[in-house]
């Protein structure tokens, strides 16, 4: 624990001092690069430490949040209250049979490599994707595959074979596809409080020079069309799918590509992605989207409903 911080809360007592600590900004954690500090922030390195952590601020009545790569959120300015647990617990491997086994924690571009370079096939869609394992079943991570041979949208769920997880009621189970209700951008923990701890994932043995090619075919294809992270961080598309229009094609539309609102930009490369231009606020962002939902419904009297999830307080 660094020296700034007050003492450790006695409902905390039990988790590891050193992996704890207090007013931790959240930007650096987040792809958008924006967030203000937790109350208490807290690394779990293990899917026993992360089960712990949160079983530990439940008992306290102390809110928490559970925090993977930080993509698909915008963490509001005046940051987060309670306890943001970030999931370190990346440990994983692949049997003989081909199923992996993981750790929510880990991360899908690092399991992709893994996985392809010993010539599994299962994942190879999801490279250049910023998500954690738990990240992945919460919005069953999706990918509109390029090449012809097999154009069309990849969803993780494909590949799931069951998962270990905390309960919102404090048990711990293995439940399959049937309890996740896998949907579009959905699954059954954007409705219960439930926290996925490892999971296992069906993979088939393939030629790793093939596996490679479709990463370079998939890299290829998003770097066309999405702005990079490295350069302008973002937190993905912004607003809901809207079957047989298109959000981005909507704002697009509007003659929005470009505009921005502080340091915050609708993206010149695709219009349901907003960048952090450097400096960015929450409130530039808010504001931003705002303008969007405003100026495409008054065109095309369509309402944008965000998909990012907003944490904290604003």
């Amino acid at each position: 624990m660094s020296s700034h911080a007050p003492h450790t809360p006695a409902a905390l007592a039990g988790l590891d001092a050193s992996r704890l600590d207090a007013q931790v900004p959240l930007a650096p954690f987040t792809t958008f690069r924006i967030g203000g500090p937790a109350d208490w922030y807290y690394e779990a390195t293990s899917a026993e430490d992360l089960a712990q952590a949160v079983t530990a601020a439940r008992e306290a009545g102390m809110p928490w949040f559970v925090l993977g790569l930080g993509a698909n959120i915008l963490v509001g300015d005046k940051g987060v209250r309670g306890l943001v647990i970030r999931n370190r617990a990346t440990q994983h491997h692949v049997g003989a049979d081909g199923v992996l086994h993981t750790e929510s924690g880990a991360v899908v571009q690092q399991l992709v490599l893994d996985t392809v370079r010993a010539g599994w096939s299962g994942l190879e869609h999801y490279i250049g994707i910023p998500s954690t394992v738990g990240g992945a079943l919460w919005q069953n991570l999706h990918f509109l595959s390029p090449a012809p041979e097999r154009e069309r949208t990849m969803f993780i769920s494909e590949v799931f074979r069951d998962c270990d997880i905390l309960a919102e009621d404090g048990t711990r189970r293995t439940v399959d596809a049937d309890y996740i209700q896998f949907g579009y951008d959905d699954s059954v923990f954007h409705h219960r409080r439930d926290i996925v701890l490892a999971a296992r994932f069906q993979l088939s043995a393939d030629d790793p020079a093939r596996l490679h090619r479709v990463l370079q075919e998939n890299l290829a294809w998003r770097g066309a069309r999405h702005p990079w992270l490295e350069v302008h961080p973002s937190a993905g598309s912004i607003f809901k799918k809207i079957e047989g229009v298109g959000a981005g094609r909507l704002i697009d539309q509007c003659g929005l590509k470009g505009f921005r609102i502080g340091g915050a930009q609708i993206s010149h490369m695709h219009a349901n992605i907003m960048v952090n231009l450097g400096g960015a606020t929450a409130a530039d962002v808010r504001a931003l989207i705002a303008h969007a939902q405003q100026a495409v419904f008054e065109r095309f009297g369509q309402r944008l409903e965000t998909e990012i999830g907003m944490i904290g307080e604003f």
